[in-house]
Formats: structure tokens, sequence, C-alpha cells
């Protein structure tokens, strides 16, 4: 079940961002999932409701968007049929995935601990 490690890795990586932006809470975050990358969204998702609780991350909300399968010719760029041969009909050369087995933390929505200082000094500079 390695739903359990992705999430975990994901949590370190959320932490790491917050902790340099300074960030009290995170509220949100949005991920990309590829059909291919061998995910069980619902097993990452009882995961994070798992593994999120007592950090920064205790209320945030997982939104998650499923990217399809993508293949494209190696040589003309065109996409086979959906369940055709992974070649090209035109030109016989063998497709390349092109998406669709990513696993891509694409935003996060924190809020900031309090104003930054250097924000705070210089709004009643004037220009």
């Amino acid at each position: 079940m390695h739903e359990w490690s992705i999430v975990q890795a994901l949590l370190e990586e959320v932490e790491r961002q917050a902790r340099a932006h300074g960030a009290g809470a995170v509220h949100r975050l949005h991920l990309r999932i590829g059909a291919l990358a061998g995910v069980e969204v619902p097993l990452l998702e009882t995961a994070w409701e798992a593994f999120r609780e007592g950090g920064r991350c205790a209320g945030a909300a997982l939104v998650i968007e499923r990217v399809p399968a993508r293949f494209v010719c190696r040589r003309c760029g065109r996409e086979p049929a959906e369940g055709a041969a992974l070649a090209c009909a035109l030109c016989g050369a063998p497709a390349r995935l092109e998406s669709g087995d990513e696993i891509v933390l694409a935003r996060l929505e924190m809020e900031r601990a309090g104003p930054p200082a250097a924000q705070v000094s210089r709004a009643g500079e004037g220009a």
C-alpha cells in the first residue's frame, strides 16, 4: 500500500513549503494524479485523513485532479485513437506516454502566520 508513503512524502514537502513561506496553516492541497500512476485514490484519501492530523495540514482539504493517459507518436506527434495499438496509424512509429503517470503537488493554499516584516516596514514609506 504505497499510498501511505506517498502521503507521508507529501506531508513532508508541504511542511517544508509552509516553513519556507512562513505559513501557519495549510488550507488546501491540489494534486494531479495520472491514470497510470498506480495510485488508488480512495486509499490515498484514507491515508490523507489518517496522517494529516497534528500538523499544519490538520484542517486542509485534499483536491485531486485525475489526469488521463495520453500517448503521442514519437515521429509526427499524432495521438493514436483510444483503444488502438500504441503506434501511429499514419507513420507507424511507436507512441510514447505524454502524460498520465504523474503525481504532482500542483498548488498549495496556505495562510501566513503574520505579515512579513519587510512589508510592514515599507507600508508607510513614500515612493
